[in-house]
């Protein structure tokens, strides 16, 4: 058998981005998250470093002796001491296991910090199960040899999620809501196949939204500048401060990743009487377009809504997207055209009998997500001969020149 080495990389400056990102295009479609222009930048601004507690602990695997090493594939991964920025909450059993004397933190952490949008786990150059069974096999490796309490890959695609079943990480599911392009030419093409009183609410939103005289721009590209991100920190501040304190990402995030990955960025922004009042950032991968932050400084009726989920649309039916992914939580989404769609996490904890029960607690809450789920999709705005699946797999065709 060819002999596998496994290092550690605390910084993305230890790894070229070709060879980083050849291994994200081999796990699939493209997903900005998961490049190394992106991760780099959280890093490079201190986003990201031992004083926010994610401390870069990247996997790398590569076959072959010391003459001819071939890279395998990495693990984006961080070694933590809390559990905040995860958006997959784990609070309630790092409480279970200090209470029975034991330490939860440090914990390592497979994940993109502060995202909660689904994307591989495990990036492997070739794509193939024995890559990532490696790659899976080399992290529970890791995490036992570092004496950590548990790994947790989150927002992982269901067939990584049930491979590492498998392997005998433990599974988590949740839930989230998005939006899916059946092939629509238009946000009317959408509307039409809503129930008619839907229909209407959600044409009304849209008028209220813009009724005081606010303006919508889509800002991407070479558009991109220094005072579209002056408005929007502004925002994305506001918005921190009036949910947990202290926002995650810094300023100068802002400007890196508007330097180096400005085309996959969209900033749908709300202007009224010439200044900005809010707005959206998204991201914009191969098949989906990912929404990340919003943030205001004046309060108007629906414009939430507008900027976050309908411009949103309006976009993706524009670009040929297939799906458009809102963020967490927020059910309020359903009635506006977004399906509930499960989300995965795998999950690796050292203490035999914590294990056990937490476990026990997954079995249950995976029963609980999927009845909750069927329950959601009975609430959805679409009319009642509309199959929701066939939705959710329409293929879709780009719009000429946007391939």
């Amino acid at each position: 058998m060819t002999e596998s080495t496994v290092k550690i990389l605390h910084s993305l400056s230890e790894i070229t981005p070709e060879h980083w990102d050849s291994c994200a295009r081999g796990a699939g479609p493209y997903n900005p998250f998961l490049s190394h222009k992106f991760l780099y930048a959280l890093e490079v601004s201190g986003s990201v470093c031992n004083e926010t507690g994610w401390q870069p602990f990247h996997l790398v695997v590569e076959n072959g002796d010391e003459a001819n090493k071939e890279l395998v594939g990495v693990v984006p991964m961080y070694l933590k001491n809390h559990s905040q920025g995860e958006y997959v909450f784990d609070h309630g059993w790092a409480d279970a296991l200090q209470r029975a004397g034991g330490n939860y933190y440090p914990k390592l952490q497979a994940s993109i910090p502060f995202t909660p949008a689904t994307g591989p786990r495990l990036l492997s150059r070739d794509g193939s199960t024995e890559s990532q069974d490696l790659l899976l096999s080399a992290c529970a490796e890791v995490a036992e040899q570092v004496k950590t309490s548990s790994l947790h890959m989150t927002f992982m695609p269901k067939d990584q999620w049930q491979r590492a079943g498998e392997l005998g990480f433990l599974k988590r599911m949740d839930q989230q809501f998005h939006w899916h392009n059946a092939n629509y030419s238009s946000f009317e093409d959408f509307l039409a196949d809503l129930a008619s009183k839907k229909r209407k609410n959600l044409k009304r939103e849209r008028r209220e939204a813009l009724s005081q005289g606010i303006e919508i721009e889509w800002v991407t590209g070479a558009d991109l500048n220094e005072q579209h991100w002056d408005a929007f920190y502004e925002f994305y501040l506001d918005t921190g401060e009036r949910k947990w304190g202290t926002p995650y990402l810094n300023r100068k995030f802002f400007s890196l990743i508007s330097a180096t990955m400005a085309d996959d960025i969209l900033l749908i922004m709300a202007k009224r009487e010439g200044r900005y009042i809010a707005g959206a950032l998204n991201f914009i991968g191969e098949n989906t377009l990912f929404g990340r932050n919003w943030g205001c400084v004046e309060d108007h009726r629906f414009l939430h809504f507008e900027v976050c989920y309908y411009q949103a649309i309006d976009f993706a039916i524009a670009k040929g997207l297939k799906t458009v992914e809102a963020g967490a939580q927020g059910g309020h989404k359903v009635v506006r055209g977004y399906l509930p769609s499960a989300t995965y996490s795998a999950h690796w904890i050292a203490e035999p009998s914590f294990r056990d029960a937490v476990a026990r607690y997954l079995e249950q809450e995976r029963d609980y997500v999927a009845e909750d789920i069927a329950h959601v999709e009975q609430s959805s705005p679409f009319n009642a001969n509309t199959d929701l699946e066939q939705i959710r797999k329409a293929q879709v065709t780009k719009p000429r020149g946007d391939e």
